[in-house]
């Protein structure tokens, strides 16, 4: 388990990397692997790279869902991409810094590790390796070519990003593509990687029904007008989310429940996350 100094130590080391990062020519960088990389040790022999990208503002428990249900159903070799935008197209940086964020994705990374060890006979030494990454990029396709033309995966790799059905529809939103406001920027991405889409079913994205519908939609031929293709379907998968009955958890209500004090963030994040927030103060004044 990480000690408090050297978490602190590596928080100053992800913002002098991050200061690094943003002063460089780089729209991608790997800052970190959990485990740490030996030097000179080539990568793995991954056929896909799983991307989770999110603000992290805090990393919660559906981040360690997510992850864990795609890395536990695949059924090749496969790494995980924890990957966080220095430039986000709808979302400021604050409250927390993006140093207190890098810090709390390797916890994640490492919470992760340990779970899915819990849950198979697998010694650590097999489980997957977890990176933690960076982007300058705020949209989805100029992030996954980003991370296809930085060098630090090998060529072809399959990217599977994960994704929640909200970010689905902000994907497949128009508006996103400047100038000629089409989907057909998605043709490089969706010719040669896959989107895993967590189901969220709620008042204001409709039910599983509705979510399926949307797909259906597409297969249909119902968005070739914005210039979708309806074999893009095959690359998309949608999976369950949030049974019935079960409490919402998002970074919105674990930042709420730092801010109240109120006990619940120990529901809604990991362990050690929990324990960085609280030992930073971290939302405090938010």
């Amino acid at each position: 388990m990480a000690t408090s100094s050297s978490v602190q130590q590596l928080r100053i080391r992800y913002a002098t990397a991050l200061k690094a990062f943003i002063a460089s020519s780089k729209t991608f960088e790997i800052l970190d692997t959990v485990p740490p990389q030996l030097a000179g040790r080539p990568r793995d022999n991954s056929r896909s790279l799983f991307i989770l990208d999110s603000s992290y503002n805090p990393p919660t428990s559906a981040h360690l869902k997510i992850a864990t249900s795609a890395l536990e159903e695949s059924n090749r070799p496969s790494r995980l991409l924890l990957l966080l935008a220095t430039q986000n197209a709808d979302k400021p940086s604050k409250p927390a810094l993006y140093e207190d964020r890098l810090v709390m994705m390797t916890l994640l990374a490492q919470d992760l590790r340990t779970h899915l060890q819990s849950l198979s006979s697998a010694p650590l030494s097999d489980l997957p390796e977890i990176d933690i990454g960076v982007t300058k990029k705020p949209y989805f396709v100029d992030k996954a070519a980003a991370i296809e033309q930085s060098g630090e995966y090998p060529h072809g790799l399959e990217q599977v990003h994960l994704t929640g059905y909200d970010t689905l529809i902000r994907i497949f939103n128009p508006k996103y593509y400047p100038p000629t406001h089409t989907l057909q920027p998605l043709e490089p991405f969706l010719s040669r990687h896959r989107l895993r889409v967590t189901m969220r079913p709620d008042d204001e994205w409709g039910n599983r029904e509705e979510q399926e519908d949307y797909l259906r939609n597409l297969a249909q031929g119902g968005r070739e007008q914005d210039g979708a293709k309806r074999e893009w379907v095959d690359r998309i998968q949608l999976v369950e989310g949030r049974k019935a009955g079960e409490t919402p958890v998002s970074s919105t209500r674990a930042r709420q429940a730092a801010q109240s004090n109120d006990g619940l963030l120990s529901s809604l994040v990991p362990e050690s996350v929990r324990t960085y927030v609280v030992s930073q103060h971290l939302y405090q004044e938010e």
